[in-house]
């Protein structure tokens, strides 16, 4: 897979005003997305590259993150420590979504032998909020908090197919098309159509767009209103398991899951 895009430069909101924007909580929020399993350890002009920092301000960040306790260092270079994991436990403890999720990917995976996820849309990227697994099939390991670009995945089609027009046609106009596999869709015209097929048809089937030998199926997770709040998926291994299985034996399956959840979610 490709490596990591850079984190963006930070951008205010022009419409909210100075006041409320404090740079240096900003500024510690993107030195803390630098770090992924591409860039476990960091020096302070590593940062400041990929954060558009500069090095005076990165390295005071990153101090500011040592005494903290959120990070260490050898004096060279930077990581991340396990109080990090606080951040993403407050989300997850605060939010009911993925404890509902839970058990019914668990009770999906057990069904069908393979491994279920949900995520839910963060800009441009799917960000996992619950995960049964029961094998790697992807290259990286995925868990809680992975993310993945949302254009090539199923569970990323089902959110954007769900977006409203506005929302769409903004993501697709920040969002470079890159070809992960021979097979990922690149055309923003095509995938437009793409997407209202899957809007239509309530569920997306990707095959080998992310990485090769990888094929997914996805469903919107959603409210009594209809309203989409997440997705689920199962994902497969392209070797085993084709694509007339995924829409015959595992997409009833998902749907029956997905449609379990709408009581539980509210209004």
């Amino acid at each position: 897979m490709n490596p990591p895009v850079p984190v963006p430069p930070l951008v205010k909101d022009p419409e909210a005003g100075e006041d409320f924007f404090v740079e240096a909580l900003a500024r510690g929020l993107a030195v803390i997305r630098c770090f992924d399993e591409q860039h476990e350890r960091l020096t302070i002009s590593e940062v400041a590259r990929l954060t558009g920092l500069t090095r005076a301000t990165a390295r005071r960040s990153l101090l500011t993150l040592c005494a903290l306790g959120y990070m260490a260092t050898d004096g060279k270079q930077f990581w991340l420590t396990p109080r990090i994991l606080s951040l993403g436990h407050a989300y997850l403890s605060s939010t009911p979504l993925p404890r509902l999720l839970q058990p019914v990917l668990e009770e999906v995976s057990g069904q069908l032998g393979e491994s279920c996820s949900a995520s839910i849309l963060d800009g441009g990227e799917i960000v996992y909020i619950a995960r049964a697994a029961t094998r790697r099939v992807v290259s990286v390991g995925l868990g809680v908090g992975s993310r993945l670009p949302a254009y090539c995945t199923s569970m990323g089609r089902v959110l954007l197919a769900a977006l409203e027009p506005a929302a769409l046609e903004a993501y697709l106009a920040r969002t470079p098309l890159r070809p992960l596999t021979p097979h990922t869709l690149t055309d923003p015209a095509r995938l437009k159509q793409e997407l209202a097929r899957v809007r239509a048809q309530g569920f997306a089937l990707v095959d080998q767009e992310l990485e090769l030998g990888l094929r997914s199926i996805a469903v919107p997770v959603q409210n009594a209103r209809g309203q989409v709040l997440a997705a689920m998926n199962i994902g497969v291994q392209a070797a085993r398991v084709s694509p007339e299985e995924l829409l015959g034996r595992m997409l009833p399956v998902l749907r029956q899951a997905a449609a379990s959840l709408v009581p539980l979610l509210g209004i």
